[in-house]
């Protein structure tokens, strides 16, 4: 009966190690056929096209501003423990002579633990303050999904006073807010929230400007579809999608921002990213117009600004006391390219990252007097406690 058990198992186990061999061969077979089939008739992925122009055209690439400047929206989640010497070095490079760490409470800020995202604050604060005090701002970041609960309101009002004597210079609102912020009933929190405006009125009275990030890009909320020109950003990066049977409308979300603003006429509020209207210069124009207390910076969006360049141009021209410059996260090489839509008049530059978008970007070739003010003078209105001989 053994002998029976033991052959039967080496002959299953035979028949299935055959049928994997088979089966590996069979794949193998129908992928190089198919490989073969794809080269010969020109067929390949769209992550996999990337043509070199043959376009001779005069370029200026730039590693370095022509003005100092100020850098008013970065992410370091390490700042607590972050070598900035090293990032200095990189940052005088560029000619940024300051940064501002909107991420001042760390990783901390997802975990919804107040104590640790005070602990990670006053340590940022710590060591800007003990090795380049003059370089580097702090933001600090509020817990908002205890909203509506015991206690909220007077928890915020202390976190924000205590940042304010740390040293910290503003507060930045994420994305979740108007998106997918619940509280505790299991509501969204729409973005003009009443239970939410103590928090623009105290950063007022500390004299906190708000860089908010409210919604998403408006093509993130359309169907993804070979109409969406955004539609390998949907690939590589589903999860920043926002489909309507689980998230608001874009023109939703933009409304309540735009209401928030409007209510709170003496808090100063950055609108980050072109307030994702930097393919809608026109609707960007009116707010601006209509809220003289709103500034924008247009982080992780010089690819919008550089495939119009003309528009792009007037609208910077006439804005130049309101627009700020921005990056978002931070990478040393990608400021470059920022540089180069912004100072010269270069055509057909291409950009850093294909999910962005598919196209070439042209540069503004901004007067030097609005380079100045987008660079570091209108960041110094706003920001008194940066010192503004650094930029003499």
């Amino acid at each position: 009966m053994k002998s029976f058990s033991f052959k039967s198992l080496v002959k299953l186990f035979l028949f299935f190690f055959s049928l994997i061999i088979l089966l590996l061969v069979v794949f193998g077979v129908s992928y190089y056929t198919i490989d073969k089939i794809q080269k010969k008739n020109n067929l390949m992925d769209i992550e996999e096209y990337s043509p070199i122009s043959t376009l001779i055209v005069p370029s200026n690439p730039k590693t370095k501003s022509k003005f100092p400047f100020i850098d008013v929206h970065s992410h370091h989640w390490n700042m607590p423990i972050m070598n900035l010497e090293n990032l200095t070095q990189e940052m005088d490079s560029l000619n940024m002579v300051f940064q501002i760490n909107l991420s001042g409470s760390g990783l901390a800020v997802f975990s919804g633990n107040q104590e640790l995202m005070n602990l990670n604050l006053s340590k940022s604060i710590n060591n800007v303050k003990e090795n380049f005090p003059e370089r580097f701002g702090i933001f600090v970041n509020v817990d908002l999904s205890k909203i509506g609960r015991k206690n909220f309101r007077e928890d915020t009002e202390k976190n924000l006073e205590k940042a304010a004597k740390l040293g910290a210079i503003g507060l930045k609102i994420y994305k979740n807010l108007g998106l997918n912020l619940k509280d505790g009933k299991g509501n969204r929190v729409k973005v003009d929230d009443d239970r939410l405006q103590f928090i623009w009125e105290k950063c007022a009275q500390l004299g906190f400007p708000v860089l908010i990030h409210s919604g998403e890009p408006i093509a993130f909320f359309d169907d993804i579809d070979k109409f969406n020109e955004r539609w390998l950003h949907a690939r590589q990066r589903p999860s920043s999608f926002r489909p309507s049977n689980k998230y608001p409308s874009f023109n939703e979300v933009m409304s309540e921002q735009y209401n928030m603003f409007k209510k709170n006429p003496n808090t100063i509020f950055i609108n980050a990213h072109l307030g994702w209207y930097g393919n809608n210069l026109e609707k960007l124009d009116s707010q601006l117009n209509d809220l003289p207390n709103v500034y924008t910076e247009f982080g992780a969006v010089i690819n919008e600004l550089g495939r119009q360049p003309v528009s792009a141009r007037k609208f910077f021209v006439k804005h130049q006391d309101k627009i700020l410059f921005g990056k978002d996260n931070y990478n040393k090489e990608e400021y470059y390219l920022y540089f180069q839509v912004l100072e010269t008049n270069d055509e057909y530059i291409e950009y850093f990252r294909k999910r962005h978008g598919l196209w070439r970007l042209y540069g503004l070739n901004l007067p030097d007097s609005i380079l100045k003010k987008v660079y570091h003078e209108n960041a110094l209105k706003i920001f008194p406690s940066i010192n503004s001989n650094l930029f003499k």
